[in-house]
């Protein structure tokens, strides 16, 4: 079977790559059609091609050139019609759609054709963000989704036939465990004693830092590590982290992924306090580690926690997430408890060959709909 994945602006770069390989390990040819990543390295192509197809000149002028999106956006159209004639396979995949509601007219004709729907929709959407996400969604002849909660928005509040929905989980990030070359820990971060908990990724303010921060004031026997690029101010939280009894370090930059598994394994405790989310990569990867996870219960979350690889708490409240990290903090047998059970799901049902079967038979069963 001939599978081409598309993802013209390359938002989810170590997500398309893993999920390539392990259909190219199941038996299907696969392309990958995107553009060139600017932020960093993404994984090697293992058993597919890939084919860097948008945003050629724009890519070329680089992050910080003048104009960047401007020019990014000129571009779109013209790499959305050649798109057309460069699709050739049995199933197309899109993982993304940079402009989804120019895009939804400017899709090639060819089918079967399905989405990933890596983001439904915000909290709270108006009803023209339901009715865009429905005109494009409703454009494919399937949509998945990562949790059963994000099916139930495609249902709900997209509005979309229920026959045209799947869950098909997000992969572990098991890639980062067998890096060729690894960085060591950051100076900022050696010489950590007793438990470390670790808060990771692009720091935003849905995902909670301060909520965690006035939590741990309630924390004397563990260290924090804030580590990721800020995409907020990062004054506010410093200040709360001084006012907490215990150690609290940043480390405000991007980290690549050489430099993960070294702060990843030093890591006792991984905690997402996310006010919303739908899913997250730093869940895939703490569960890639085998790391003991506290996450909030929103989104997709509990569906993690419900195979024994975290403990929940609720989203915005402080003390409660205070009470789960002394508890944790203090507890090793738990937490290993824990990791146990992320390493299992790793293996299991997150594993990118379990989840490559599952797409494989989605696309069959596409197949045969549009034959007859």
């Amino acid at each position: 079977m001939r599978v081409q994945l598309v993802d013209p602006s390359a938002f989810t770069p170590p997500y398309d790559r893993a999920l390539a390989a392990a259909l190219a390990r199941g038996g299907a040819e696969v392309e990958l059609l995107t553009s060139h990543f600017l932020y960093g390295a993404v994984p090697a192509a293992d058993g597919y091609r890939v084919r860097e197809c948008f945003y050629r000149r724009s890519t070329k002028r680089g992050l910080d050139a003048p104009g960047r999106r401007a020019f990014k956006a000129a571009e779109h159209l013209a790499d959305m019609r050649r798109l057309r004639g460069e699709v050739e396979a049995d199933v197309v995949h899109y993982q993304w759609l940079t402009m989804p509601g120019l895009d939804a007219h400017l899709l090639p004709a060819h089918r079967p054709r399905l989405i990933t729907a890596h983001y439904v929709l915000p909290p709270q959407p108006s009803r023209r963000q339901a009715a865009a996400a429905r005109k494009v969604f409703g454009r494919m002849d399937a949509v998945v989704a990562h949790s059963e909660h994000g099916a139930a928005r495609l249902r709900d509040e997209v509005g979309l036939d229920p026959e045209r929905v799947h869950v098909i989980p997000h992969g572990a990030f098991d890639y980062l465990t067998a890096l060729p070359e690894e960085k060591p820990l950051p100076v900022e971060l050696e010489g950590a004693e007793g438990p470390v908990i670790l808060f990771f990724g692009l720091l935003r303010p849905y995902k909670g830092p301060d909520t965690l921060l006035r939590a741990f004031k309630q924390v004397s026997d563990a260290e924090l590590w804030i580590v990721g690029n800020p995409r907020m101010d990062v004054e506010p939280l410093r200040r709360l982290a001084a006012e907490a009894p215990a150690r609290v370090r940043f480390v405000t930059r991007f980290i690549e992924d050489a430099e993960i598994p070294a702060i990843f394994r030093r890591a006792d405790l991984v905690v997402l306090p996310y006010r919303d989310a739908e899913h997250s990569g730093v869940l895939y990867t703490g569960l890639a580690f085998g790391k003991p996870l506290l996450l909030s219960a929103v989104g997709g979350f509990p569906e993690v926690a419900a195979t024994g690889a975290a403990r929940l708490v609720q989203p915005e409240d402080p003390d409660e997430l205070a009470e789960a990290l002394n508890d944790l903090a203090a507890a090793p047998e738990a937490r290993e408890r824990l990791a146990t059970a992320a390493r299992e799901a790793a293996a299991g049902p997150y594993s990118w060959d379990a989840i490559a079967s599952q797409t494989l038979a989605l696309y069959e069963e596409l197949r045969k709909q549009i034959i007859v």
